[in-house]
Protein backbone atom coordinates (compact mmCIF):
# COMPACT_ATOMS: atom_id res chain seq x y z
CA UNK A 1 0.00 0.00 0.00
CA UNK A 2 1.01 3.47 -0.60
CA UNK A 3 2.08 5.86 1.89
CA UNK A 4 -1.63 7.56 1.25
CA UNK A 5 -3.37 4.47 1.59
CA UNK A 6 -1.82 3.65 5.14
CA UNK A 7 -2.17 7.33 6.36
CA UNK A 8 -5.79 6.96 5.24
CA UNK A 9 -5.73 3.48 7.05
CA UNK A 10 -4.85 4.93 10.56
CA UNK A 11 -6.90 7.76 9.82
CA UNK A 12 -10.38 5.44 9.08
CA UNK A 13 -9.68 2.73 12.51
CA UNK A 14 -8.90 6.04 14.95
CA UNK A 15 -12.16 7.34 13.47
CA UNK A 16 -14.08 4.61 13.68
CA UNK A 17 -12.99 3.76 17.52
CA UNK A 18 -14.22 7.54 18.45
CA UNK A 19 -11.12 9.44 18.10
CA UNK A 20 -10.76 12.64 16.25
CA UNK A 21 -8.16 11.85 13.31
CA UNK A 22 -6.97 13.71 10.47
CA UNK A 23 -3.93 14.04 7.99
CA UNK A 24 -1.76 16.98 8.83
CA UNK A 25 0.86 19.58 7.80
CA UNK A 26 2.80 19.39 4.43
CA UNK A 27 0.66 16.44 3.19
CA UNK A 28 -2.31 18.49 2.79
CA UNK A 29 -0.15 21.73 1.54
CA UNK A 30 0.65 19.30 -0.92
CA UNK A 31 -2.64 17.69 -1.73
CA UNK A 32 -3.58 21.43 -2.33
CA UNK A 33 -1.41 22.21 -4.63
CA UNK A 34 -1.38 18.96 -6.20
CA UNK A 35 1.58 18.41 -5.83
CA UNK A 36 2.72 14.84 -4.87
CA UNK A 37 3.55 14.71 -0.92
CA UNK A 38 6.48 12.49 0.12
CA UNK A 39 5.34 11.88 3.73
CA UNK A 40 1.60 11.88 4.93
CA UNK A 41 1.03 12.31 8.96
CA UNK A 42 -1.82 11.75 11.66
CA UNK A 43 -2.88 13.77 13.99
CA UNK A 44 -5.43 12.78 16.52
CA UNK A 45 -7.16 13.73 20.00
CA UNK A 46 -6.40 9.56 20.99
CA UNK A 47 -2.99 9.31 23.66
CA UNK A 48 -0.35 7.53 22.43
CA UNK A 49 -1.33 5.15 24.99
CA UNK A 50 -4.71 4.46 23.05
CA UNK A 51 -2.51 4.54 19.77
CA UNK A 52 -0.32 1.88 20.29
CA UNK A 53 -2.95 -0.24 21.99
CA UNK A 54 -4.98 0.16 18.74
CA UNK A 55 -2.45 -1.12 16.76
CA UNK A 56 -0.48 -3.97 16.68
CA UNK A 57 3.25 -2.75 15.57
CA UNK A 58 4.61 0.87 16.58
CA UNK A 59 7.44 2.51 17.70
CA UNK A 60 7.42 4.98 20.57
CA UNK A 61 9.75 7.28 19.50
CA UNK A 62 8.72 10.43 20.75
CA UNK A 63 5.92 9.27 22.78
CA UNK A 64 6.32 11.67 25.37
CA UNK A 65 5.43 14.42 22.69
CA UNK A 66 2.46 12.69 21.56
CA UNK A 67 4.44 11.07 18.78
CA UNK A 68 3.90 7.27 18.25
CA UNK A 69 4.57 5.36 14.70
CA UNK A 70 2.23 3.04 13.27
CA UNK A 71 4.04 0.26 10.80
CA UNK A 72 1.85 -0.57 8.25
CA UNK A 73 3.14 -3.20 5.73
CA UNK A 74 6.19 -2.23 4.74
CA UNK A 75 5.92 1.50 5.42
CA UNK A 76 4.93 3.50 8.62
CA UNK A 77 2.69 6.62 9.28
CA UNK A 78 3.81 9.11 12.07
CA UNK A 79 1.00 9.76 14.38
CA UNK A 80 1.02 12.60 16.80
CA UNK A 81 -1.18 13.56 19.53
CA UNK A 82 -2.87 17.20 19.22
CA UNK A 83 -0.81 19.18 21.03
CA UNK A 84 0.75 22.80 22.26
CA UNK A 85 4.13 23.33 23.30
CA UNK A 86 6.25 25.69 25.55
CA UNK A 87 9.22 26.62 27.16
CA UNK A 88 12.02 26.68 24.03
CA UNK A 89 14.76 26.93 26.59
CA UNK A 90 17.39 25.91 23.55
CA UNK A 91 15.75 27.42 20.48
CA UNK A 92 14.92 23.68 18.67
CA UNK A 93 12.93 21.55 21.00
CA UNK A 94 9.77 22.76 23.43
CA UNK A 95 10.58 22.10 27.35
CA UNK A 96 7.12 21.32 27.98
CA UNK A 97 3.83 19.77 25.98
CA UNK A 98 0.53 19.40 26.70
CA UNK A 99 -2.22 17.33 24.94
CA UNK A 100 -5.12 19.52 23.65
CA UNK A 101 -7.75 19.95 20.46
CA UNK A 102 -6.75 20.72 16.26
CA UNK A 103 -7.21 24.38 16.67
CA UNK A 104 -4.77 24.83 19.40
CA UNK A 105 -2.32 22.64 18.07
CA UNK A 106 -2.76 24.29 14.77
CA UNK A 107 -2.00 27.64 16.72
CA UNK A 108 1.92 25.89 17.41
CA UNK A 109 2.95 24.95 14.03
CA UNK A 110 5.30 26.88 11.86
CA UNK A 111 3.81 28.23 8.64
CA UNK A 112 0.26 29.02 7.64
CA UNK A 113 0.70 26.38 4.39
CA UNK A 114 1.77 23.83 7.08
CA UNK A 115 -1.14 23.93 9.90
CA UNK A 116 -4.08 22.94 7.97
CA UNK A 117 -5.61 19.59 8.37
CA UNK A 118 -7.84 17.06 6.32
CA UNK A 119 -10.43 14.37 7.03
CA UNK A 120 -10.17 11.72 4.27
CA UNK A 121 -13.15 10.27 5.44
CA UNK A 122 -15.12 13.24 5.11
CA UNK A 123 -12.99 14.85 2.52
CA UNK A 124 -12.69 18.39 4.23
CA UNK A 125 -10.31 20.63 5.27
CA UNK A 126 -9.91 21.92 8.20
CA UNK A 127 -8.11 25.53 8.22
CA UNK A 128 -7.70 27.60 11.58
CA UNK A 129 -4.64 29.61 10.19
CA UNK A 130 -5.47 30.85 6.91
CA UNK A 131 -3.10 28.37 5.48
CA UNK A 132 -5.33 28.17 2.02
CA UNK A 133 -5.33 32.25 1.60
CA UNK A 134 -1.71 32.29 1.57
CA UNK A 135 -1.76 29.63 -0.80
CA UNK A 136 -3.37 31.45 -3.05
CA UNK A 137 -1.42 34.39 -2.54
CA UNK A 138 1.89 31.94 -2.67
CA UNK A 139 3.48 33.29 0.67
CA UNK A 140 5.17 31.71 3.44
CA UNK A 141 3.98 33.12 6.85
CA UNK A 142 4.38 32.47 10.08
CA UNK A 143 1.96 31.46 12.32
CA UNK A 144 1.58 33.69 14.68
CA UNK A 145 4.04 36.63 15.34
CA UNK A 146 6.86 35.82 13.55
CA UNK A 147 9.62 36.98 16.38
CA UNK A 148 8.06 34.25 18.72
CA UNK A 149 8.13 31.42 16.22
CA UNK A 150 11.75 32.10 15.21
CA UNK A 151 12.97 32.23 18.98
CA UNK A 152 10.90 28.89 20.11
CA UNK A 153 12.83 27.35 16.76
CA UNK A 154 15.77 29.05 15.09
CA UNK A 155 15.63 26.33 12.13
CA UNK A 156 12.11 27.38 11.12
CA UNK A 157 14.45 30.35 9.51
CA UNK A 158 16.09 28.29 7.16
CA UNK A 159 12.52 25.91 6.62
CA UNK A 160 10.64 29.40 5.38
CA UNK A 161 13.56 29.81 2.68
CA UNK A 162 13.23 26.63 1.73
CA UNK A 163 9.59 26.24 1.45
CA UNK A 164 9.77 29.36 -0.30
CA UNK A 165 12.80 28.07 -2.52
CA UNK A 166 11.16 24.45 -3.22
CA UNK A 167 7.41 26.10 -3.83
CA UNK A 168 8.39 29.57 -5.26
CA UNK A 169 6.45 31.37 -2.86
CA UNK A 170 7.83 34.75 -1.53
CA UNK A 171 8.24 35.30 1.96
CA UNK A 172 5.59 37.53 3.92
CA UNK A 173 7.07 40.91 5.13
CA UNK A 174 7.17 40.86 8.39
CA UNK A 175 8.25 36.95 8.21
CA UNK A 176 11.04 38.15 6.08
CA UNK A 177 12.21 40.81 8.38
CA UNK A 178 11.82 38.33 11.66
CA UNK A 179 14.61 36.18 9.64
CA UNK A 180 17.13 39.18 8.62
CA UNK A 181 16.70 40.47 12.42
CA UNK A 182 17.02 36.80 14.25
CA UNK A 183 19.23 35.18 11.80
CA UNK A 184 22.28 35.32 14.21
CA UNK A 185 20.47 32.41 16.23
CA UNK A 186 20.87 29.78 13.73
CA UNK A 187 24.14 28.81 14.50
CA UNK A 188 22.69 28.02 17.72
CA UNK A 189 21.60 24.75 15.61
CA UNK A 190 23.15 21.48 15.44
CA UNK A 191 25.14 21.36 11.79
CA UNK A 192 23.70 18.20 10.75
CA UNK A 193 20.23 19.90 11.05
CA UNK A 194 21.40 22.87 9.18
CA UNK A 195 23.42 20.78 6.80
CA UNK A 196 20.12 19.33 5.88
CA UNK A 197 18.12 22.21 5.40
CA UNK A 198 20.89 23.79 2.95
CA UNK A 199 21.04 20.02 0.78
CA UNK A 200 17.13 20.67 -0.12
CA UNK A 201 17.62 24.78 -0.56
CA UNK A 202 20.72 23.84 -2.47
CA UNK A 203 19.32 20.56 -4.84
CA UNK A 204 15.82 22.32 -5.68
CA UNK A 205 15.59 23.81 -9.11
CA UNK A 206 15.11 27.26 -8.01
CA UNK A 207 18.40 27.07 -5.79
CA UNK A 208 19.75 30.22 -6.69
CA UNK A 209 16.93 31.87 -5.71
CA UNK A 210 17.09 29.53 -2.22
CA UNK A 211 21.16 30.70 -2.02
CA UNK A 212 20.15 34.78 -2.66
CA UNK A 213 17.83 34.80 0.32
CA UNK A 214 19.94 32.57 2.27
CA UNK A 215 22.35 35.77 1.82
CA UNK A 216 20.33 38.58 1.94
CA UNK A 217 18.78 37.42 5.03
CA UNK A 218 22.13 36.80 7.00
CA UNK A 219 21.52 33.05 7.41
CA UNK A 220 25.03 31.92 5.04
CA UNK A 221 26.96 34.90 6.87
CA UNK A 222 25.97 33.84 10.51
CA UNK A 223 26.16 29.94 9.50
CA UNK A 224 29.81 30.72 7.27
CA UNK A 225 31.88 33.11 8.81
CA UNK A 226 32.30 36.06 5.95
CA UNK A 227 30.39 34.26 3.35
CA UNK A 228 29.41 37.58 1.12
CA UNK A 229 30.14 39.93 -1.20
CA UNK A 230 31.55 39.13 -4.80
CA UNK A 231 32.52 36.07 -3.57
CA UNK A 232 28.66 35.07 -2.75
CA UNK A 233 27.07 36.44 -5.83
CA UNK A 234 29.52 34.20 -8.03
CA UNK A 235 27.92 31.67 -6.38
CA UNK A 236 24.58 32.23 -6.91
CA UNK A 237 24.98 33.00 -10.51
CA UNK A 238 27.02 29.58 -10.94
CA UNK A 239 24.38 27.79 -8.83
CA UNK A 240 21.61 29.38 -11.23
CA UNK A 241 23.37 27.46 -14.32
CA UNK A 242 23.55 24.23 -13.00
CA UNK A 243 21.67 21.20 -14.65
CA UNK A 244 17.69 21.42 -12.88
CA UNK A 245 18.89 17.86 -10.91
CA UNK A 246 22.04 17.97 -8.92
CA UNK A 247 23.89 16.06 -6.07
CA UNK A 248 24.22 17.77 -2.87
CA UNK A 249 28.21 17.72 -3.46
CA UNK A 250 28.11 19.68 -6.83
CA UNK A 251 25.23 22.29 -5.32
CA UNK A 252 27.88 22.83 -2.55
CA UNK A 253 30.63 23.43 -5.16
CA UNK A 254 28.75 25.71 -6.78
CA UNK A 255 27.75 27.71 -3.95
CA UNK A 256 30.90 28.32 -2.82
CA UNK A 257 32.34 28.44 -6.47
CA UNK A 258 33.58 32.39 -6.18
CA UNK A 259 35.76 31.55 -2.60
CA UNK A 260 39.38 29.75 -2.96
CA UNK A 261 39.26 26.18 -2.60
CA UNK A 262 41.00 26.04 1.31
CA UNK A 263 38.88 29.06 2.21
CA UNK A 264 35.67 27.05 0.59
CA UNK A 265 36.85 23.84 2.79
CA UNK A 266 37.27 25.69 6.15
CA UNK A 267 33.80 27.15 6.00
CA UNK A 268 32.35 23.69 5.02
CA UNK A 269 33.48 22.39 8.02
CA UNK A 270 30.98 23.58 10.16
CA UNK A 271 28.44 21.46 8.56
CA UNK A 272 30.27 18.18 9.81
CA UNK A 273 29.76 16.72 6.44
CA UNK A 274 30.62 12.67 5.61
CA UNK A 275 33.56 11.77 4.91
CA UNK A 276 32.69 10.85 1.29
CA UNK A 277 30.63 14.27 0.69
CA UNK A 278 33.60 16.53 1.55
CA UNK A 279 35.72 14.21 -0.55
CA UNK A 280 33.42 15.10 -3.54
CA UNK A 281 33.02 18.33 -3.12
CA UNK A 282 36.50 19.10 -2.41
CA UNK A 283 37.44 17.28 -5.43
CA UNK A 284 35.42 19.77 -7.67
CA UNK A 285 36.64 22.64 -5.72
CA UNK A 286 40.18 21.51 -6.19
CA UNK A 287 40.19 21.06 -9.87
CA UNK A 288 38.18 23.92 -10.92
CA UNK A 289 39.70 24.71 -14.38
CA UNK A 290 41.27 21.60 -15.13
CA UNK A 291 38.72 20.80 -17.39
CA UNK A 292 39.69 23.89 -19.58
CA UNK A 293 42.95 21.95 -20.64
CA UNK A 294 41.44 20.51 -23.23
CA UNK A 295 44.86 19.37 -25.44
CA UNK A 296 46.29 17.73 -21.62
CA UNK A 297 47.92 14.66 -22.04
CA UNK A 298 46.17 11.50 -23.23
CA UNK A 299 47.46 9.91 -19.32
CA UNK A 300 46.02 13.10 -17.54
CA UNK A 301 42.68 13.16 -19.84
CA UNK A 302 42.35 9.30 -18.59
CA UNK A 303 43.01 9.85 -14.86
CA UNK A 304 40.33 12.29 -14.71
CA UNK A 305 38.22 10.65 -16.50
CA UNK A 306 38.25 7.88 -13.98
CA UNK A 307 37.39 9.44 -11.36
CA UNK A 308 33.83 8.79 -9.79
CA UNK A 309 33.02 12.83 -9.44
CA UNK A 310 33.95 13.61 -13.55
CA UNK A 311 30.88 14.61 -14.41
CA UNK A 312 30.02 16.64 -12.04
CA UNK A 313 33.14 18.68 -12.64
CA UNK A 314 32.27 18.79 -15.97
CA UNK A 315 29.00 20.36 -15.23
CA UNK A 316 30.27 22.73 -12.32
CA UNK A 317 33.00 24.11 -15.07
CA UNK A 318 30.63 24.80 -17.67
CA UNK A 319 28.21 26.46 -15.25
CA UNK A 320 31.26 28.85 -14.01
CA UNK A 321 31.89 29.81 -17.49
CA UNK A 322 28.44 30.29 -18.34
CA UNK A 323 28.18 32.61 -15.06
CA UNK A 324 31.51 34.66 -16.58
CA UNK A 325 28.68 36.05 -19.04
CA UNK A 326 31.46 36.29 -21.70
CA UNK A 327 29.06 34.90 -24.66
CA UNK A 328 28.95 31.07 -26.52
CA UNK A 329 32.79 31.02 -26.66
CA UNK A 330 33.50 30.50 -23.17
CA UNK A 331 32.52 26.89 -23.73
CA UNK A 332 34.91 26.15 -26.37
CA UNK A 333 37.51 24.22 -24.43
CA UNK A 334 34.76 22.21 -23.00
CA UNK A 335 33.90 21.25 -26.14
CA UNK A 336 36.74 20.03 -27.41
CA UNK A 337 37.13 17.90 -24.40
CA UNK A 338 34.07 15.98 -24.85
CA UNK A 339 35.05 15.55 -28.27
CA UNK A 340 38.64 14.24 -27.29
CA UNK A 341 36.54 11.88 -24.48
CA UNK A 342 34.28 10.30 -27.43
CA UNK A 343 36.76 9.60 -29.61
CA UNK A 344 38.34 7.29 -26.65
CA UNK A 345 35.16 5.11 -27.36
CA UNK A 346 35.40 2.41 -24.71
CA UNK A 347 38.97 2.84 -24.09
CA UNK A 348 39.72 1.38 -20.04
CA UNK A 349 40.39 4.40 -18.13
CA UNK A 350 42.18 2.40 -15.53
CA UNK A 351 44.06 -0.53 -16.62
CA UNK A 352 45.34 -2.61 -13.90
CA UNK A 353 48.99 -1.77 -14.38
CA UNK A 354 51.40 -3.97 -16.22
CA UNK A 355 54.54 -4.40 -13.66
CA UNK A 356 53.76 -4.16 -9.68
CA UNK A 357 56.69 -2.86 -7.19
CA UNK A 358 58.08 -6.55 -6.94
CA UNK A 359 58.85 -6.97 -10.69
CA UNK A 360 60.54 -3.68 -10.48
CA UNK A 361 62.21 -4.81 -7.63
CA UNK A 362 63.44 -7.68 -9.78
CA UNK A 363 64.62 -5.54 -12.05
CA UNK A 364 66.96 -3.71 -9.59
CA UNK A 365 64.96 -1.21 -8.62
CA UNK A 366 65.32 -0.37 -4.30
CA UNK A 367 62.53 0.30 -2.35
CA UNK A 368 62.26 3.80 -1.61
CA UNK A 369 61.26 7.22 -3.14
CA UNK A 370 62.78 6.03 -6.28
CA UNK A 371 60.69 3.11 -6.79
CA UNK A 372 57.23 5.02 -6.24
CA UNK A 373 59.28 7.50 -9.03
CA UNK A 374 59.26 4.62 -11.23
CA UNK A 375 56.14 3.00 -11.01
CA UNK A 376 54.53 6.34 -11.35
CA UNK A 377 56.09 7.08 -14.73
CA UNK A 378 55.92 4.20 -15.77
CA UNK A 379 51.93 3.38 -15.51
CA UNK A 380 51.88 7.25 -17.40
CA UNK A 381 53.54 5.85 -19.97
CA UNK A 382 51.23 3.24 -20.10
CA UNK A 383 48.13 5.15 -19.98
CA UNK A 384 49.48 6.98 -22.98
CA UNK A 385 50.05 4.07 -24.61
CA UNK A 386 53.63 4.12 -24.99
CA UNK A 387 53.88 0.43 -23.24
CA UNK A 388 51.17 -2.26 -24.37
CA UNK A 389 52.63 -5.08 -23.03
CA UNK A 390 54.48 -6.48 -19.77
CA UNK A 391 57.24 -6.98 -22.08
CA UNK A 392 57.53 -3.53 -23.34
CA UNK A 393 57.51 -2.42 -19.54
CA UNK A 394 60.06 -3.94 -18.66
CA UNK A 395 62.34 -2.95 -21.75
CA UNK A 396 60.77 0.69 -20.01
CA UNK A 397 61.69 0.10 -16.77
CA UNK A 398 65.43 -1.51 -17.50
CA UNK A 399 66.11 1.88 -19.65
CA UNK A 400 64.45 4.38 -16.63
CA UNK A 401 66.45 2.58 -13.81
CA UNK A 402 70.15 3.09 -16.34
CA UNK A 403 68.98 6.63 -17.32
CA UNK A 404 68.69 7.70 -13.53
CA UNK A 405 71.82 5.77 -12.12
CA UNK A 406 73.89 7.50 -14.90
CA UNK A 407 72.03 10.81 -12.95
CA UNK A 408 73.32 9.84 -10.07
CA UNK A 409 76.95 9.30 -10.73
Amino acid sequence: MTNREAAIRVVRTLQGKGHEALLAGGCVRDMLLRRRAKDYDVATDARPGDVTRLFRRTLKVGAKFGVVIVLMGAGQVEVATFRSDSGYADGRHPGAVEFTNAAEDAARRDFTINGMFYDPVKREVLDYVGGRADLKKRVVRTIGRAEDRFAEDHLRMMRAVRFSTQLGFGIERATWAAIRGNAAGISRISAERIAMELELILTSPNRAAGALMMIESGLASSIFDGFGGREADVGVCVLGRLPKRVDFALALAGFFAGFETESAARKCRVLKLSRNLTRHTGFLLSNRGKLLRYDMSLAELKTVLAEPYFEDLYDLEKAIQRAGGRGRGVLVPLMKLRKRINALGDVELRPKPLLNGHDLMRLGAVAGPGLGQLAEELYVAQLEGAVQTAGQARLWAREWLEKHRAIDK
